[in-house]
């Protein structure tokens, strides 16, 4: 079945993106309407994006579809109010300006609230932009979704089956500016094949998931996909649980990307304002191993998640949060740098135009140390290897980092995996797994998420079996 829109048919793939310096220029006549004692943000987006499946060597469903939307910020009296539209028409915008006002009337003072102001950080010329994704066409973009799914089922005997094979790209442009002078535009483009994939042998079935991220379809690179798909699945045949015990775990790149994402929520500026952080009034404290040296850089343009400016418009720069085990501060954007007495560290962060600015990562980091996966296995001599895990988020207490998962991987035994194991659970809290890090691995691997992983040794964790 082929499900194809008729902006495809249009050739919306071949026409130019849109001009972030046209979208500045819609966002400086939005902030021109700001009334005498206000501050007022625009936020200008513009995107397009493709997605394909493969299913038995056909295309699927394949989407070709733009957006553009305005958000716009008001404060006044302390008061904030917000709106957004999903056109880029005056009226509308003159519309949204004054329904952000009305709700600003009815906001709750917050003696904090206010707009980011510039502070002298420069923009980092970072290329985010592939112009040759832009020349890429529909028909290569769906076969290489379709490439993704045979070299699948036919690079081991035992694959039966692929749950998905997909490609998906986008192209996006934003401007902000604000009454407090902030003033940004840019571009960036993404793209992606990834695959979950189904495994058998006899009654034995297993799952496992292979992809490939750049900023263009060029980057991406079929081959790797498959293997991770593969080895996933393969190395889970004839699992079975453990016996309970306190023992070494050792997360593989995949699952220490998912911890450190966790470790970020509790060292945002927004977990210590709600008093959801177990590390909070602990600057300067020794709080990990001091193998461990964790630091946000969104300045890396091989991250996927790289990024010049934040969700306020502000310079984003190198953010070091943990040096040798001592913790030197939190993430922030201008509300919970000012609520905290500290200082933006151009970590705002957008899910879109219609949202207000939050806090995170760009790209999350834990500095590398020696070897890679096999090396730490080794070093560990017995324990277990953890290579998924299940609700992570949601088995996380954040105000004590209390921790406990559902996990699956492979015993390790003399320095080597061994079977393969399901079905049991690890316990511990994430201030002690911290502590307790005996191995940093140098084998960085960066996910299209805000956190990269290593392989990471994590000693006295309990595992709950049989």
């Amino acid at each position: 079945m082929s499900v194809l829109t008729d902006r495809h048919d249009r050739g919306l793939w071949q026409a130019a993106p849109v001009d972030p310096d046209d979208l500045l220029a819609i966002a400086d006549r939005v902030v021109e309407r700001a009334l005498p004692g206000e501050q007022l943000e625009a936020v200008v987006t513009w995107g397009r994006e493709t997605e394909a499946r493969a299913y038995q060597g056909e295309v699927e469903h394949f989407v070709a579809a733009e957006s553009a939307g305005v958000g716009v910020r008001i404060i006044r009296d302390h008061r904030q109010g917000i709106s957004w539209v999903g056109v880029l028409e005056d009226g509308a915008l003159a519309e949204c300006v004054a329904e952000a006002r009305d709700n600003a009337a009815f906001g709750t003072p917050d003696e904090h609230s206010g707009l980011a102001e510039p502070d002298g950080v420069d923009v980092a010329d970072l290329p985010l932009h592939d112009e040759r994704l832009a020349s890429v066409r529909p028909e290569d973009k769906i076969a290489l979704a379709i490439e993704l799914e045979r070299r699948l089922l036919a690079a081991d005997d035992r694959m039966v089956g692929v749950e998905s094979a997909d490609y998906a790209d986008a192209t996006t442009a934003s401007a902000i500016a604000s009454t407090a002078g902030v003033r940004r535009a840019g571009a960036e483009t993404t793209a992606y094949i990834g695959t979950w994939a189904l495994a058998a042998d006899g009654d034995d079935t297993t799952t496992g998931f292979g992809y490939s991220v750049g900023r263009s379809a060029q980057d991406l690179d079929v081959d790797a996909a498959v293997a991770e798909a593969v080895d996933r699945c393969v190395s889970m045949f004839g699992a079975e649980r453990v016996p309970s015990r306190r023992t070494t775990v050792v997360f593989d790149p995949y699952v220490c990307s998912q911890f450190l994402g966790v470790v970020a929520e509790l060292l945002s500026g927004e977990a210590v304002l709600r008093g959801r952080s177990p590390f909070a009034g602990r600057v300067g404290e020794t709080v990990s191993s001091p193998l461990v040296t964790l630091f946000d850089d969104p300045l890396d343009p091989a991250a996927p998640t790289a990024s010049d400016v934040d969700g306020e418009g502000l310079a984003c720069r190198r953010v070091d949060l943990v040096d040798g085990g001592r913790l030197l501060g939190f993430l922030h954007n201008a509300y919970t740098g000012r609520a905290t007495g500290a200082a933006s560290t151009g970590s705002a962060q957008r899910s879109s135009h219609r949202s207000a600015p939050g806090v995170g990562p760009r790209s999350l980091r834990i500095a590398p140390g020696h070897g890679g996966l096999d090396d730490v296995i080794a070093s560990v001599g017995d324990g277990l290897l953890v290579r998924e895990v299940a609700g992570l988020h949601s088995g996380v207490n954040p105000t004590s980092g209390d921790l406990s998962v559902g996990v699956e991987g492979r015993v390790i035994r003399g320095g080597e995996p061994a079977e393969a194991v399901r079905e049991v659970t690890i316990a511990s809290t994430i201030p002690r797994m911290l502590l307790e890090v005996t191995r940093v691995g140098a084998d960085l691997t960066r996910f299209p998420w805000e956190s990269a992983g290593v392989s990471l040794a994590v000693a006295d964790v309990m595992v709950s079996g049989t």
